[in-house]
């Protein structure tokens, strides 16, 4: 059996083998170039995805940028290692844009900036991390698509906007608002462990995440029943994302003790 077959087969079990092909074509066409390839912008489990593809492949390297440092979302470059030497920097095509709005009449967030870019028709993938800044929020995207951002986007929410072309270099460091949470749970369910960290009903919980919301590891939730552990991330659209830090034992009663960092 090839590589690229034992790959896919891993990844369609989950459902992850159309997105395993594509980045597979890039390795491939970086092999036979024996240059590289870049990606379209990954969330992390993306990531992790390439990163499985170039340890199967000796001959393979694997760079990837977000535009900034701490980037959640980046692209990644899959590079024939004989291409190493010569490469420089690599090409990465990014480029940032700045919206800009008056902060006395509207308070924008994240989830409002990329409803406005999906409104304009613009894939995710095109797009890389969202940072807001106070009254203004840098967004890293394809260098193909810069340009037209700043040429259409006048409107996020009932917010005007100016937009304008910025330096990757100008976009500030990140700053999350995180909350700390201990709790315990009957078990070590998602639906259980979920509502504990983002302060919902366990009801509620499983009918959000049965709806599609919530994603664990970048992956969409299978089942409100599915195990978690330390390690995993579980995000949910509109409220954040929280960590499972610390899972240290079960109560006397048999309840489980859980650390949770949620991002607010």
């Amino acid at each position: 059996m090839s590589e690229r077959e034992k790959i896919l087969r891993y990844y369609r079990s989950s459902g992850d083998a159309e997105l395993a092909a594509k980045l597979l074509d890039l390795a491939e066409m970086a092999l036979r170039s024996r240059k590289y390839k870049v990606s379209e912008f990954l969330d992390p489990y993306g990531l992790s995805i390439a990163e499985t593809i170039v340890a199967h492949y000796d001959s393979l390297a694997l760079e990837t940028n977000g535009g900034f440092t701490g980037a959640e979302r980046s692209k990644a470059a899959f590079i024939d290692k004989d291409f190493l030497d010569y490469a420089g920097s690599l090409d990465f095509s990014l480029a940032a844009v700045l919206l800009s709005w008056d902060s006395r009449y509207y308070r924008l967030s994240h989830r409002d900036v990329l409803g406005a870019l999906m409104g304009q028709g613009i894939k995710r993938e095109v797009l890389g991390d969202i940072i807001i800044a106070g009254e203004q929020c840098y967004v890293v995207a394809d260098a193909s698509i810069a340009s037209y951002l700043a040429q259409n986007m006048t409107e996020v929410g009932q917010a005007s906007v100016s937009v304008s072309q910025a330096e990757l270099d100008a976009i500030p460091a990140k700053e999350e608002k995180v909350k700390e949470i201990r709790a315990t749970v009957a078990s070590l369910r998602l639906d259980a462990v979920a509502a504990s960290g983002f302060g919902m009903s366990r009801t509620r919980m499983a009918e959000d995440i049965a709806a599609a919301k919530v994603k664990i590891n970048w992956q969409e939730a299978k089942s409100s029943s599915q195990a978690v552990k330390a390690g995993d991330v579980i995000s949910m659209r509109g409220r954040g994302r929280v960590e499972i830090i610390e899972i240290p034992g079960q109560t006397k009663k048999g309840r489980y003790s859980i650390l949770l960092r949620r991002f607010i």
